[in-house]
């Protein structure tokens, strides 16, 4: 028996059809109900919508790689993704990102107020951030840009305060690639729940497995990696608790949450909307 999903639009109605829920995707790893929450069936359902709608169309945030490179600096490890993308435009548009500049400057721009949501928010971690992107802004003036996406990413790796997930980050917004992916919290408790990653893995000391078992993921269901990383991210950091608590419990039992417990969550507003777009 196979499942179906509908999406209506101007053109009528639109039917996905997918495997049965208790057949495999991967070793191991079964296909789940299209309705349950991120199982694999889920996020292939969530993509192909998204995919239809025109959602997800672009994931640059600069207009080139230096651009690129800040972004995904100034909103990096411990950065809300608002108040991240409030300092790049904050910087770009003050014209620092435009060549090499001195750390005192950067630093002097971070420290003023930011405009997010209506409120004004400081930055955090000026200093550090200042001195990261004067070291990137100065490295990138020599930088060759490779043409394959994974020797890009080990080129931004040599940069200051890039790591792998933030070097992933820039490559796949900048080539909208699909050769690499962007292992974060996020992510790590989607994979978690719909059984594709072992909940000891963890990306410090795991990420090439992690990568690896994604893009197998992403392979199987028939999404691009970068779409389907960018639903992921946009949906569990919306879900919130939900994604904690759905995570933790198939981390302990190394299954999929139960979806009755899911959905009596989602019943009690502790959810939102299925899709949102990424903030741009």
């Amino acid at each position: 028996m196979t499942q179906e999903i509908w999406l209506s639009g101007v053109d009528g109605d639109i039917a996905l059809h997918l495997p049965a829920p208790d057949k495999e995707v991967l070793s191991g790893v079964h296909w789940g109900r299209v309705d349950e929450l991120m199982t694999p069936a889920y996020w292939k359902g969530q993509c192909w919508q998204a995919e239809r709608l025109g959602w997800h169309s672009t994931y640059r945030l600069g207009g080139d790689l230096r651009e690129e490179v800040a972004a995904c600096l100034l909103g990096g490890w411990g950065m809300p993704a608002e108040l991240g993308l409030a300092a790049f435009r904050h910087l770009r548009d003050r014209g620092l990102l435009r060549a090499p500049t001195p750390v005192h400057v950067l630093e002097a721009a971070l420290l003023e107020p930011l405009a997010v949501a209506g409120s004004w928010r400081r930055y955090r971690f000026p200093r550090q951030r200042a001195d990261h992107l004067a070291g990137c802004l100065l490295a990138l003036e020599t930088l060759r840009e490779p043409e394959c996406d994974r020797e890009l990413r080990d080129a931004l790796l040599g940069l200051p305060g890039l790591g792998w997930k933030t070097a992933s980050w820039v490559v796949r917004n900048h080539r909208a690639s699909s050769a690499v992916a962007i292992i974060d919290v996020h992510v790590v408790r989607a994979g978690v729940v719909a059984g594709v990653f072992n909940p000891a893995w963890t990306p410090e000391r795991n990420y090439g497995e992690l990568e690896h078992a994604f893009l197998d993921m992403a392979d199987a269901i028939g999404v691009r990696a970068a779409l389907l990383d960018a639903v992921i991210w946009d949906q569990m950091r919306r879900f919130g608790d939900l994604a904690i608590e759905a995570a933790s419990c198939a981390a302990a039992a190394r299954t999929v949450a139960p979806a009755a417990i899911l959905v009596a969550r989602q019943h009690h507003g502790r959810t939102r909307g299925a899709i949102g777009r990424r903030a741009a």
